[in-house]
C-alpha cells in the first residue's frame, strides 16, 4: 500500500500509519527490485533451456548446465535442475533411441582429434547444427565451416532439425568446393550417424569424422561460429519473420568471411586470409 500510494502522500505519513519503520520499507523495495531481476533472468534462461532442449532432447541436468554456459549463462547445476521440473523437461532415455529405425548407425573415428589447423583449402571441414528461436517457434541452423581460414562455406536454415537438413547443407559444399578426399568431421548426432547420410559423403569422395560422444571441445571451431552469430547479431536484432531471420543470418555470414577480423589468421577476415596467401 506504501509504495501504491507513496506519489500522493509523503513517505513518512504512509509508514508512520503502517506502523513500519521508514528502513524498513526501503529495504523491502530494494529486495523487491532484485526479487523481479531474478525473475526476469529465470525467464531468459527457462527460454534457453527449452531451446537447448528441443535441439538436444537427450540431454540430461549436466549437458544442459554445461550447454548454457557455452552461452554465457553460469548457473549451478541446482538452479538447473529446479528450472527443469518447473518446466518439466526430462532427457530422453538411452532405450528410446529407437524412434530413429532400426538402421544401424555409423560412426567414424575421431580424424581431427582437436587439430583445428591446416595450411590447405578444402581439407579439413566441420559442421554442426544450432538453434535460434524467433517468436515461439525454433528454427535450425545447419553450417560447414573450413578450418583452413575459418569461412563459412555452406549453410542452411529450417524449421526442422531433420536429415533433409545435414543433407541439403552437404549437397551445397559440394557444389561450390572441390571436397574430394577432404575429412568432414560432425558430432554424433543422429543425422550424422544416419546410413543415408554417411552414403552421400561417401559417394561425393568426403571422409567422415565424428567427435567422441558427450565431448563438445572436439567441435568447438563450429561452436564458436555459432556463439559469435548469436551475440553479435541474433540477441541484438530481434526478427518478426522467416524471410528476416534468413537475411540477417545470411548478412551476418557475409560480414563473418568478408569482413570480421580474426586474430588466428592475422588480423585478416577469412577470405581477405584466403586470397593474401593466395596472391
Amino acid at each position: 500500500m506504501i509504495h501504491e500510494l507513496k506519489r500522493e502522500y509523503p513517505i513518512t505519513w504512509l509508514v508512520e500509519i503502517a506502523g513500519v519503520s521508514r528502513s524498513g520499507y526501503y529495504k523491502w523495495k530494494n529486495t523487491r527490485k532484485v526479487r523481479m531481476e531474478r525473475q526476469q533472468y529465470e525467464q531468459v534462461l527457462k527460454e534457453h533451456l527449452m531451446a537447448i532442449h528441443h535441439t538436444r532432447p537427450f540431454y540430461g541436468c549436466p549437458r544442459l548446465q554445461m550447454a548454457l554456459r557455452k552461452e554465457g549463462f553460469h548457473v549451478n547445476h541446482k538452479r538447473v535442475y529446479r528450472l527443469m521440473k518447473e518446466m518439466k523437461i526430462q532427457s530422453v532415455i538411452r532405450k528410446k533411441r529407437r524412434y530413429f529405425g532400426r538402421k544401424a548407425s555409423v560412426a567414424h573415428p575421431n580424424r581431427l582429434n582437436r587439430k583445428f589447423k591446416t595450411n590447405k583449402p578444402n581439407r579439413l571441414y566441420v559442421t554442426d547444427i544450432t538453434y535460434i528461436a524467433l517468436g515461439d517457434h525454433f528454427y535450425y541452423l545447419s553450417a560447414v565451416q573450413d578450418l583452413y581460414n575459418n569461412e563459412i562455406v555452406a549453410w542452411e536454415l529450417s524449421n526442422r532439425n531433420d536429415l533433409k537438413l545435414v543433407m541439403d547443407t552437404v549437397e551445397k559444399l559440394s557444389k561450390q568446393r572441390d571436397v574430394q578426399g577432404a575429412i568432414l568431421h560432425s558430432d554424433q548426432g543422429f543425422q550424422y550417424t544416419s546410413k543415408s547420410y554417411n552414403k552421400q559423403i561417401e559417394t561425393l569422395g568426403l571422409v567422415g569424422s565424428h567427435s567422441r560422444k558427450g565431448n563438445c571441445l572436439d567441435n568447438a571451431c563450429i561452436e564458436s561460429f555459432f556463439s559469435h552469430l548469436k551475440t553479435e547479431m541474433l540477441y541484438f536484432s530481434p526478427h518478426e519473420t522467416e524471410s528476416e531471420l534468413y537475411q540477417a543470418i545470411e548478412d551476418y555470414i557475409w560480414f563473418y568471411n568478408h569482413e570480421r577480423f580474426q586474430k588466428k589468421l592475422n588480423q585478416c577476415a577469412p577470405i581477405e586470409y584466403r586470397n593474401t596467401l593466395a596472391a
